[in-house]
């Protein structure tokens, strides 16, 4: 399909009524980082590009009482180099400035990231540790769902044709609670994840974990959730030995996912040493 029209709209209601129009011959393009590659390989099937990077209403960072909320428009390099977002977000903000090159990170949005349904999308695994909700907005209205909730597939996510994703919003963690992250690339600059982790972690009194939530990148169909995992490590304390016993965990359930791929050996060792790190982060968060 050759692509004939290209929209730039100010406002949401202007690119909601412009995908209400096309449908499933519209296209969403913000950072256009990954849209323009597919576009350039003539892998398009559309034939309008709606434009979204100029509207103002997509592109913010706000805090409102406990809540923060991210503009689905918001660029990488906005988020990583945000003041709003304190160092208990530290696992969101260095998320957001692994992607790629400085370029990269000035054009790519963090919308961009959720809706291209990528396994390796690095800001991911963060939104689901803070269980992060996407609001989503068309013709017939506006809902909310988790973001874990919308990824269907590789490169499959929830969103209907005349859907737009607004932004995404979460809990400020609190003084006890931490996010941290960790990545293994191909190599140390413009790296595509081999795999991401993320853990939120809330620290009671005696620094035992109260509560903990554990999500992967690049070691599935797409990013997700390791609640088997988080369980292991509720209410122990994060020394050296749980730790361990943890991690190996994690390693018999991705040995155990990816059985038979050609991935497994490497990735299922692999993420001993991110988890670990991604924990070891966190613990050096909270001190």
């Amino acid at each position: 399909m050759t692509i004939k029209y290209a929209h730039k709209p100010n406002t949401v209601e202007e690119a909601i009524e412009l995908l209400n129009q096309y449908k499933e011959k519209g296209k969403i393009i913000a950072g256009g980082t990954d849209l323009v590659i597919e576009i350039k390989n003539h892998k398009a099937n559309f034939e309008a590009l709606i434009d979204v990077s100029s509207t103002k209403e997509m592109s913010f960072i706000k805090a409102e009482g406990d809540k923060i909320e991210i503009g689905a428009a918001t660029t990488f390099t906005e988020i990583a180099e945000s003041k709003l977002l304190s160092n208990r977000l530290a696992g969101l903000k260095e998320a957001a400035h692994s992607v790629g090159s400085p370029q990269i990170r000035n054009k790519g949005t963090i919308g961009g990231n959720i809706c291209n349904g990528s396994p390796a999308a690095d800001t991911v695994p963060p939104l689901l540790a803070l269980d992060a909700i996407a609001v989503i907005r068309s013709k017939d209205g506006e809902r909310e769902v988790l973001v874990e909730e919308l990824f269907l597939d590789k490169g499959k996510v929830a969103l209907r044709d005349d859907e737009l994703l607004i932004s995404v919003k979460f809990d400020n963690p609190t003084e006890s609670q931490v996010l941290a992250f960790s990545k293994l690339g191909l190599r140390k600059a413009l790296a595509i994840s081999r795999i991401c982790t993320s853990v939120l972690v809330e620290f009671d009194i005696d620094n035992s974990c109260r509560k903990i939530r554990v999500a992967n990148g690049s070691l599935g169909r797409f990013g997700m959730r390791e609640r088997e995992v988080e369980e292991f490590f509720k209410g122990k304390k994060l020394t050296e030995e749980v730790i361990e016993e943890g991690v190996k965990l994690m390693q018999q359930k991705v040995a155990e996912r990816l059985a038979g791929r050609s991935t497994v050996e490497f990735k299922s060792t692999a993420i001993k040493g991110v988890l670990r790190n991604a924990l070891k982060n966190a613990i050096n968060l909270n001190n």
